[in-house]
């Protein structure tokens, strides 16, 4: 009786004056609207720098030695870009030039780092310790520009060809510590084992099970590489005479140096047509404009990147 007439009872209700939980998740629309408003400042502060390059390299020269710079010129102009462009081919021939050096020399980059640093991460590589400490050693110290040189062109007879640069900097030792420790730690043991089970060997193992599910650290390194390749002067300058494989870096610091040449000698002679050419000559805003064509195709690969840089791809790949 007594267990009937509990049972027919009612449920208690929650108490209604109880503290509701707040969630931290999610924001008022007043911190809402707060936080994209600082995060879009942020953003246009990072950007802001960039347009104005470009705006500076659309101004006129006189207006900017007689206003300054000015995010609203009063004259706009494109005497900078024609400047640069009265090189004519070579200005094309480079920029072909540039891009396929980072093309292939990534692709060249991605291939050597992951492979040597798959073989050193392994536990049951016999001579990891040996090749970690040769990757290493390189950062630590260098035969030098003259024993490189050497190398280069006499030994390797890489002068004057497109492989020159590439090759010297195919191969990166902070790239090799950097993906030896993502092989490390984000790839399980288990995804390996379950590979070599069903009779994989080394390099199908790696391919297909362990490259997909890297594409965080591979995207990393080839970011690093395709900076490298795209900035790389120095090289061009060691062992290319050839015009014809002259990178966009090369070009660039040539048409600045021809620049600096035709001012200084304009500022030391007296004659009426050194002074009529540097006066017409756009020298700040041709500055601003090598500074677009030589960072903005490059802008244009940080989406491809970016799309990788992702954390935890392997999270719920393998049910330990």
């Amino acid at each position: 009786m007594e267990n009937s007439v509990i049972s027919r009872q009612p449920a208690s209700r929650p108490d209604k004056r109880a503290k509701k939980t707040r969630d931290f998740h999610r924001l008022s629309p007043f911190w809402n609207a707060a936080a994209h408003l600082v995060i879009g400042l942020f953003s246009l502060a990072c950007v802001y720098p960039f347009l104005f390059v470009v705006v500076i390299s659309l101004t006129d020269e006189k207006t900017l030695a007689l206003n300054g710079y000015s995010i609203f010129p009063e004259k706009w102009s494109f005497q900078a870009y024609q400047y640069i462009f009265q090189t004519g081919d070579q200005l094309l021939r480079s920029y072909g030039v540039t891009i396929l050096i980072t093309v292939v020399g990534t692709l060249l980059t991605v291939a050597i780092v992951s492979l040597y640093a798959y073989a050193i991460s392994r536990p049951y590589f016999k001579f990891r310790g040996l090749f970690s400490f040769i990757a290493f050693f390189t950062m630590l110290f260098g035969g030098g520009l003259v024993p490189s040189y050497i190398v280069v062109s006499q030994v390797l007879h890489l002068k004057d060809t497109i492989w020159a640069l590439i090759l010297p900097m195919s191969v990166s030792a902070f790239s090799i510590l950097i993906m030896r420790t993502f092989f490390k730690t984000m790839v399980p043991d288990a995804i390996i084992e379950s590979g070599k089970i069903d009779g994989a060997g080394e390099f199908r193992v790696f391919l297909y099970l362990i490259l997909p599910i890297s594409l965080p650290g591979l995207a990393t390194i080839g970011l690093f590489a395709a900076l490298g390749y795209w900035n790389d002067w120095f090289n061009a300058l060691l062992y290319i005479d050839n015009a014809k494989l002259l990178p966009l870096q090369s070009l660039l610091m040539k048409i600045e140096t021809n620049i600096q040449f035709i001012l200084q000698n304009s500022a030391i002679g007296s004659g009426t047509d050194r002074s009529a050419i540097a006066q017409s000559m756009p020298a700040e805003t041709t500055r601003m404009a090598m500074v677009v064509l030589a960072t903005l195709p490059i802008i244009f690969a940080y989406p491809f990147f970016q799309r990788y840089f992702v954390q935890g791809l392997t999270i719920g790949s393998v049910k330990e």
